[in-house]
């Protein structure tokens, strides 16, 4: 594969991997904070069109803003399950539930699966997901006075549930218009889509902002701040799309995964995000478990 290769392939799983502690860092609500991530996304659709300067017909611009859409009431979602539920007990969860709900569209809408082995693994991967999130997530009743307590378990499910629909949908709408719209060039549409894509979230976050009572917040320093978020989900967005021209999809979208060991194990060391020892040792197997699973998926 080329040491260079697998550079390249592990840059999203930083970059990415380490959108939950630069948001922590930076400060914010999730409003703020996802209107300033979306802010630094234009940007990086601006150069991408630069750079490559493919042609933006209204298939793309659809696709593009839909898929937009779609993205931020993903990331929403999981900014406002951060507050409720922290960092490394979200992003374990989120990593699971996105990977198990692409899995399955996959196999219901794409037909991705066609054999009994891509069944057999598949299921297998799926349940790794399951119990891997599930570990992530434990928590140690009997040791509560050692660690920070203050969850809400109900917000946090449920901006973890609106987080999954909306981030599985901002990849079926690429993958549908790529497979059954007729849009010539896939090279061309894949490198076009990511500017108008860039403008659906920033619209998305501003309808976001606006939904969530948060108006007065928009435009504050913390939004700012954010497009420093925005740099690093855009900076993994292109060096995904490098990678899989590198080492190919399964094994860049599976090596993208591994952020997840600097978002949760991060967030324990320089967010302060208290555990035990018997929540760190659940974290540590769940995680491996998610790594295992996200891996199996990628090689099918």
């Amino acid at each position: 594969m080329g040491v260079t290769n697998i550079l390249i392939a592990l840059v999203p799983a930083i970059a990415w991997g380490s959108i939950g502690l630069v948001s922590g860092r930076l400060g914010g609500s999730a409003a703020q904070q996802t209107l300033g991530m979306t802010m630094g996304a234009v940007v990086f659709g601006i150069i991408a069109w630069f750079i490559y300067r493919p042609t933006l017909d209204a298939k793309v611009w659809i696709a593009g803003i839909l898929s937009g859409l779609f993205w931020v009431i993903g990331q929403g979602g999981q900014f406002t399950s951060m507050k409720a539920l922290g960092v490394s007990k979200t992003i374990p969860i989120s990593t699971g539930m996105q990977l198990a709900g692409n899995a399955l569209a996959g196999v219901l809408l794409f037909r991705e699966w066609t054999t009994g082995h891509q069944y057999t693994l598949g299921t297998l991967a799926v349940i790794a997901l399951i119990i891997g999130a599930a570990l992530t997530s434990r928590v140690d009743k009997r040791n509560a006075t050692k660690t920070d307590r203050h969850e809400n378990t109900g917000a946090g499910a449920r901006a973890l549930t609106y987080s999954t629909l909306g981030y599985v949908a901002y990849t079926i709408v690429i993958k549908s218009f790529e497979k059954w719209g007729n849009v010539g060039d896939v090279t061309n549409f894949t490198h076009a889509v990511v500017l108008p894509q860039s403008i659906g979230m920033f619209l998305g976050a501003i309808v976001f902002v606006i939904m969530i009572g948060a108006r007065k917040e928009m435009w504050q320093l913390p939004s700012w701040k954010n497009i420093i978020t925005g740099l690093f989900w855009g900076t993994g967005n292109l060096f995904m799309f490098l990678a899989t021209i590198k080492v190919g999809l399964a094994v860049a979208y599976s090596m993208a995964q591994m952020g997840i060991i600097i978002s949760t194990f991060g967030s324990i060391w320089l967010l302060g995000e208290r555990k035990t020892h018997w929540e760190m040792v659940n974290i540590i197997i769940g995680s491996v478990l998610i790594i295992v699973g996200g891996i199996m998926l990628g090689t099918m």
